[in-house]
């Protein structure tokens, strides 16, 4: 049997549709795997389903003789070389819109304990120092009426969006590098970075990893927002200096900053702990019972697709190799 590998455990509904047709290897450690050992993996796979955080470039593609797709576990591509992979036939699809719902709702979920204090308060009463109602304790940012920037406005965006129209009667502007389609599902207004930066009451960062978007968020960018800002990033971490965001905590200029993801992860800069307002997240964007199980469904279905001479769905290099649902 052809050999598919799992660089980390995904729910058992996907693994048991490969089984049928694959022999399946997957890390068997709870942790990433390390570059050389998914190149011993994958030396004689026929397929990688790797994570969004695992780096599948020229050198784990060379070495990969007999690989045929890549099915990222993940919405996210900018931790395969597409261009590799596409000249040397071998198909990578992901798993875009399943997760949508799902991070936006994280997104809400950040932004919601960053500006009521929800992990702060929940330490306190934890540690035994409530002694009752205080007039002054963990005092919060109302946010209804309030400005919501979105840099990146997709589908992720757009949900974050309409939940602050229809929820909290949000004022959003949004960020994007062009007029986006989104906007007409919602009451969006596009505007340039810096005014986003201006006048946004809460920014949250939605958008795609690229040459453009790299350090995206810097000092100079954080010296624009107003000084009691609540700052979420649920996209990429390389989207944001991370020096630039722990000097601006150090200096007091954010109520508070809610992080999904981080550079270099799971290797994030442990200087971010000594802040109590800034919310710290494993990267669990996507991370329902639901989404996970569909995510995990899609990537088996686009592995055996490719297996039986099919297109598979979510195909990112297909227009060079074959056609299929985006």
């Amino acid at each position: 049997m052809e050999k598919v590998v799992i660089t980390r455990k995904i729910p058992e509904n996907g693994i048991e549709k490969l089984k049928e047709y694959f022999d399946v290897y997957i890390n068997p450690v709870e942790r990433n795997m390390t570059k050389d050992e998914i190149i011993d993996a994958a030396k004689d796979a026929y397929a990688i389903i790797p994570m969004v955080s695992d780096v599948i470039d020229q050198e784990v593609l060379q070495r990969a003789k007999s690989l045929k797709i890549i099915a990222n576990y993940g919405v996210g591509i900018n931790n395969v070389d597409i261009d590799f992979a596409t000249r040397n036939g071998i198909l990578f699809t992901n798993t875009p819109g399943v997760l949508t719902q799902s991070t936006a709702e994280l997104g809400w979920s950040l932004i919601m304990a960053c500006a009521r204090c929800i992990p702060q308060a929940d330490k306190f009463t934890k540690e035994g120092s409530f002694n009752g109602f205080s007039p002054t304790l963990m005092l919060g940012k109302e946010l209804y009426g309030k400005t919501l920037g979105i840099i990146g406005m997709g589908k992720i965006g757009s949900s974050i969006a309409r939940i602050a129209n229809f929820g909290f009667n949000m004022n959003v502007v949004y960020y994007n590098r062009h007029e986006s389609d989104k906007q007409l599902l919602v009451d969006a207004k596009k505007v340039q970075l810096d005014e986003l930066l201006n006048i946004s009451d809460v920014i949250i960062i939605s958008a795609p990893l690229n040459s453009e978007s790299r350090y995206l968020i810097s000092k100079k960018e954080f010296d624009k927002m107003k000084k009691d800002v609540v700052f979420v990033n649920i996209a990429r971490g390389e989207i944001v200096d991370t020096n630039a965001l722990i000097n601006t905590l150090k200096e007091g200029r954010l109520f508070s900053c809610g992080l999904d993801v981080y550079e270099n992860e799971p290797n994030f800069d442990k200087r971010l702990l000594e802040f109590d307002n800034c919310v710290m997240l494993p990267h669990i964007g996507s991370a329902t019972i639901q989404t996970r199980e569909r995510m995990s469904e899609i990537v088996a279905d686009n592995v055996i697709a490719v297996y039986k001479g099919q297109c598979p769905d979510f195909v990112v290099n297909g227009d060079k190799l074959c056609s299929a649902k985006k």
